[in-house]
């Protein structure tokens, strides 16, 4: 199985290739990818420079065109499908029917990915993408059980990749307006969730509250881990209970299911995380490719030193063993 990496910077990219990634994703510095955070993504000329480092090295370039198209400005959109597709991208990674529809009628040999945005979670909906636009790949929503993934990859004519480390988002990808109607900043056509324009902290006695958008998301005991305020991850007073109403602030880790999902006819293993430091992303990408290599009694061992580097230093499998509140 391709080991699919992140890098939101130049830097990043280059540690992802020389840790042991099969291919890196990233994206333009602008509203056509989902992580558009001020200093992340990429310039055309990086984005050229990083797809020839990769070439050298037998490492393939993905790049996320992963946001849907605003109305009156999809010529945005085109053109950075156009700039990706000579620069020699191994694929681009698209959400919006529209983009689909543009990249297989001017690009017709661009291999096409289905983002995990695009929310296609069914046979049915995945057929229709294959023969409408040929793609070649979908990456699968993080909120299918692994019976899932295997009854989804036995029915459709593309390859199938899946999340199996890094952030955790359990909304129904490409649907979400939590982070929209806090900010008016939308994750899905913006590319931004939580932007730290709108995150505030402050002190109340001991405790520390973290707020977005004026919406109070979380309250932090004097030696409790702080977390990144999203709504998805607050936490609320629901009934008598004060408790994580959607999902706990942890990342997911199921490398120690690398043989089911294999058996489940899944092709690609996909790393979260084009927000994260060149640091992170090294240490990441050198141990999940050991541990793609260990035994699985082995990739227990390797997989716990990368706890601290996760989300509240606490990892889950998510919704492939999820018991849903």
């Amino acid at each position: 199985m391709e080991l699919i990496c992140p890098a939101g910077t130049p830097a990043s990219f280059r540690e992802a290739v020389d840790a042991g990634a099969d291919a890196v994703y990233c994206g333009f510095r602008d509203e056509t990818n989902a992580r558009n955070f001020p200093g992340l993504n990429f310039d055309l000329s990086e984005l050229r420079e990083a797809v020839a480092y990769a070439r050298k090295r037998n490492v393939k370039t993905f790049v996320a065109l992963n946001t849907f198209m605003t109305a009156g400005k999809e010529d945005l959109w085109y053109r950075r499908a156009d700039e990706a597709t000579r620069a020699g991208a191994n694929a681009l990674i698209v959400a919006d029917f529209g983009l689909m529809a543009h990249i297989a009628k001017h690009h017709p040999t661009q291999r096409l990915h289905i983002s995990v945005q695009a929310s296609a979670s069914n046979a049915d909906a995945l057929a229709y993408l294959v023969e409408n636009f040929g793609a070649a790949r979908v990456v699968l929503p993080r909120t299918l059980t692994i019976q899932d993934i295997a009854r989804i990859a036995r029915q459709v004519a593309c390859e199938v990749e899946v999340f199996v480390f890094g952030g955790l988002c359990v909304m129904a990808e490409g649907r979400c307006s939590l982070s929209s109607y806090a900010t008016g900043k939308s994750p899905n056509m913006n590319g931004v969730c939580s932007p730290a324009s709108h995150v505030r902290y402050q002190q109340s006695g001991r405790d520390m509250i973290s707020d977005l958008g004026g919406f109070t998301i979380n309250r932090f005991a004097e030696a409790e881990p702080t977390g990144y305020p999203t709504l998805c991850k607050g936490r609320f007073e629901i009934g008598d209970a004060k408790t994580y109403a959607f999902e706990d602030p942890v990342s997911l880790d199921v490398m120690d299911q690398l043989d089911q999902l294999r058996d489940a006819g899944v092709k690609a293993l996909k790393v979260e995380g084009r927000q994260r430091g060149k640091a992170y992303i090294s240490e990441v990408v050198s141990t999940l490719r050991a541990a793609l290599h260990a035994a699985p009694d082995e990739r227990t061992r390797l997989m716990a030193r990368l706890r601290t580097l996760s989300e509240g230093q606490q990892t889950t499998h998510g919704a492939y063993e999820k018991r849903w509140r």
